[in-house]
């Protein structure tokens, strides 16, 4: 059987990416959608969330390309002198790994968005990190400890299969080589701390590209188990921190693109989020804590 759970990155960044979420969960095949909490639109987007009983949400954990949500004196290790998340991964990974006062303010900021998120009343979905920063062996272990103080189960894993990828689009490189081995390793964190991982993840490749041909045919092409396949949806790139050549319009549209939508009515493919995916049947990785917690409440199209 196959699963698959489609998620917008980036919820409550602009208003033009939360009118994105809302009409593409209640009119396309969203399923899910991961919260920047410090966000400037975020308080309108958990207003909307509240509106959506059926719209998945979880962390969108930002500790890069933001500001934090604890003040810049309490995390001076962590920002510029603008009181910005330092904006080299690298440095700032460096600084995370080698500097214990770093790593305790980090521990803090951390914990003070998980306490953020449980404050907007929403149940926690899942969990991931802006530019997938959690791959981070310090940042990924923080997040799973801290994040199961707040109910987390289940974490994204961006393992890419290129094999799939090709059968969409023939000769299409993988973009993952870089990153698969923290990957794997992060995997294996999540599955001792009892954590619901995907056996795929789709995004990666085509970061800001996922249009309708492509998310169509990763949907036809889907391998059994649990796939994710995220992406950045929004009315227009209009907007402060829109990455410069992201197609925001394209995936918005795709998500309600009827071929897309036939597509995942496919009646071997179950659609939903991660907490519709917790039981042991439900395919995915799960480490020895979280198999049979919960309901099953995934749907179809």
């Amino acid at each position: 059987m196959k699963r698959l759970i489609v998620t917008a990155d980036d919820f409550g960044a602009a208003q033009e990416v939360n009118d994105a979420v809302e009409a593409a969960h209640l009119g396309g095949i969203l399923a899910a959608a991961s919260l920047m909490v410090g966000a400037p639109a975020a308080s309108d987007a958990v207003a909307r969330a509240r509106r959506m009983p059926s719209l998945r949400v979880g962390l969108h954990l930002v500790l890069v390309d933001g500001r934090p949500l604890l003040p810049p004196s309490a995390v001076p290790d962590l920002v510029d002198a603008s009181g910005r998340f330092r904006s080299g991964m690298a440095g700032a990974g460096a600084a995370m790994f080698f500097n214990p006062r770093a790593r305790r303010q980090l521990a803090a900021e951390i914990a003070a968005q998980f306490e953020a998120f449980r404050a907007t009343g929403l149940a926690l979905d899942h969990c991931n990190a802006h530019k997938h920063f959690h791959l981070h062996p310090v940042i990924g272990s923080l997040m799973a400890r801290i994040g199961s103080r707040f109910g987390l189960r289940a974490v994204r894993v961006p393992l890419e299969p290129k094999g799939v990828l090709s059968l969409v689009e023939p000769g299409t490189k993988g973009a993952s080589w870089m990153t698969a081995p923290w990957a794997r390793l992060l995997r294996r964190r999540m599955a001792a701390q009892g954590m619901l991982t995907p056996d795929h993840v789709f995004g990666l490749r085509w970061s800001g590209a996922m249009t309708r041909d492509r998310i169509g045919g990763l949907i036809r092409n889907l391998p059994d188990g649990l796939s994710e396949i995220y992406l950045h949806p929004a009315t227009s790139g209009a907007f402060g921190g829109a990455v410069f050549n992201y197609q925001y319009r394209e995936e918005f549209e795709a998500l309600l693109a009827p071929e897309v939508i036939s597509a995942a009515r496919d009646p071997s493919l179950r659609l939903g989020g991660y907490a519709d995916f917790l039981n042991s049947d439900a395919g995915g990785r799960v480490g020895r804590t979280s198999r049979n917690a919960g309901p099953n409440r995934s749907s179809k199209l």
